[in-house]
């Protein structure tokens, strides 16, 4: 029995050194393996923590009402920042287009100017002659062509803040808001 058990110990000790000569040839895990087993895990991990981290699920103490407040950049009555927004209706305008071909074309347009704050409003609303003006000049030089599309009424928009924002000095208008535009 002893003879048994001392080849059975042989037996196993062959063994065991055939997976060691097998790991020095290969040393160790093989590159498949370690993408398989190491990197791809790593990445995977990254990848969802990485994507709870910008969906907001992880990562930050920051409330949804606290990013939209300093987005808006105002004050709220919590001492904190919070959204704060003056809105002045223009009165509406109906102008005739610049037109080439005899045939008379009209552009109505309701907008609205969004300010920082009411005493902003005010400030406004005392100039709104001059604003009215200026945006009366600008579009009755436009042609039917420069209102086509989105790259057009674009332009509008930028061209109207602009001349307001000259108007309006040194109150700054945020924004022009288009409530209507028609061409007939």
């Amino acid at each position: 029995m002893v003879d048994g058990q001392v080849n059975a110990t042989l037996d196993d000790e062959d063994e065991d050194v055939g997976i060691d000569e097998e790991d020095a040839a290969g040393g160790g895990f093989g590159a498949k393996q370690m993408l398989l087993f190491i990197v791809l895990p790593l990445l995977l991990l990254g990848g969802i923590g990485g994507g709870l981290y910008f969906s907001g699920m992880m990562g930050g103490d920051q409330t949804a009402e606290e990013m939209e407040d300093e987005y808006a950049g105002g004050k709220s009555s919590k001492g904190g920042k919070g959204l704060s927004a003056a809105f002045l209706e223009i009165p509406d305008m109906v102008v005739n287009l610049s037109c080439t071909d005899g045939q008379p074309r009209y552009l109505r347009l309701s907008v609205q100017l969004e300010l920082k704050s009411e005493t902003d409003k005010e400030a406004v609303a005392l100039v709104m002659p001059r604003v009215v003006d200026q945006f009366q000049t600008y579009l009755r030089e436009l042609r039917v062509r420069d209102l086509r599309g989105s790259a057009g009424i674009y332009r509008l928009q930028m061209e109207l803040l602009s001349r307001v924002n000259a108007a309006a000095y040194p109150v700054e208008v945020k924004d022009v808001l288009f409530q209507e535009i028609l061409i007939q």
